[in-house]
């Protein structure tokens, strides 16, 4: 495990300071927990990013439904069987 130091704003520090006595949990716990929150939900606007970009574009668009009519057309194949 690695070390990182860092400053943060008094009001930021002493939140932390009161959830971490609330809550009975250390402090680099809650630190940790919510940095693992915000980066997952910046790889997910990434990719909203990407299919909202995927969505303009025409080939894709048009790969994704060939794709999608194939993927209908197995599933009422093996719904038959």
């Amino acid at each position: 495990m690695g070390t990182f130091t860092s400053s943060l704003p008094q009001d930021v520090l002493d939140r932390l300071n009161s959830e971490s006595k609330k809550r009975g949990v250390a402090k680099n716990s809650i630190i940790e927990k919510a940095l693992r929150i915000y980066l997952d939900q910046l790889k997910r606007a990434e990719y909203v990013k990407s299919y909202s970009r995927a969505g303009k574009d025409q080939e894709i668009m048009a790969i994704a439904e060939e794709g999608m009519v194939n993927y209908l057309k197995d599933l009422d194949e093996s719904i038959a069987e």
